[in-house]
């Protein structure tokens, strides 16, 4: 009685993991909306990265595919929202396609297309396995690792944010949806005891904690340059200053701005 009372209290709290992980992941699907709505009205992709939509992509289709009744049991719930998230990921990229610069363009195209096939071979190559065990472990494995790369693909933003000490390249709710999904399949996977999911979201919530440190971080420090006032000098108020790409200007809402 014992037993199966541990038993129905970890499948609740499994079920409850999973529920609130499904949820988030559909916040860290949408989160992307407020970077592709300046994308769109200033029709250039600047210095944003398509990395993690591509990342994103690859992983959705791959842990749809071990969700799927031909690879595991009971986890069609995966396969669903990855599906969700796959449609996303897509719509995003061409977005980004339209937007981006020629080089980029041609990159993006590249990567979208190899995604695809990566894709295709790994089902045809998945049938081909007889064992279902060793289906399952070996489409595991990979799931395993294209969620560590999607979890860890905002990390290359983080150069940029070091570099020019600016958190605008790096979303604030992409990372927190990161760290809310991953921290609920975390706690899924353990329920469940399945290494497959657990350990790939152990790494995503440890990730996504140093994401929301730096930003932290930065956004202070920016609030704090953007306090220090602006020294002019006395030719640039009287006139015979000359004004070039090299000179900095307070705009409103007290940004700095070249102009």
């Amino acid at each position: 009685m014992v037993f199966l009372g541990s038993f129905q209290t970890l499948s609740v709290c499994k079920d409850a993991a999973g529920i609130a992980g499904n949820i988030f992941a559909l916040g860290l699907f949408v989160s992307p909306a407020p970077t592709f709505r300046r994308i769109i009205r200033n029709k250039s992709t600047e210095q944003f990265s398509g990395l993690p939509y591509i990342y994103a992509l690859l992983n959705c289709l791959i842990c749809a595919w071990y969700g799927s009744p031909l690879i595991s049991s009971d986890n069609l719930s995966v396969t669903t929202v990855n599906s969700a998230g796959a449609v996303f990921q897509i719509v995003y990229i061409i977005l980004f396609i339209l937007y981006a610069e020629k080089t980029k363009k041609v990159r993006m195209v590249g990567l979208l297309l190899a995604v695809f096939s990566l894709f295709a071979i790994i089902v045809l190559g998945s049938l081909l396995i007889v064992d279902l065990e060793v289906r399952h472990v070996t489409i595991g494995f990979l799931s395993c690792a294209s969620l560590i790369s999607m979890l860890a693909s905002p990390l290359f933003i983080i150069n940029l944010v070091i570099r020019t000490r600016s958190v605008e390249f790096m979303p604030y709710y992409l990372s927190l949806s990161t760290f809310l999904m991953s921290t609920s399949f975390l706690l899924y996977g353990i329920f469940s005891f399945d290494p497959f999911i657990y350990v790939p979201n152990g790494i995503g919530t440890i990730l996504a904690i140093i994401q929301l440190v730096l930003f932290s971080y930065y956004q202070n420090a920016s609030r704090e340059n953007s306090r220090v006032p602006l020294l002019v000098s006395h030719d640039m108020m009287s006139g015979k200053g000359s004004v070039n790409s090299q000179t900095w200007t307070v705009i409103e809402e007290g940004r700095v701005s070249s102009s």
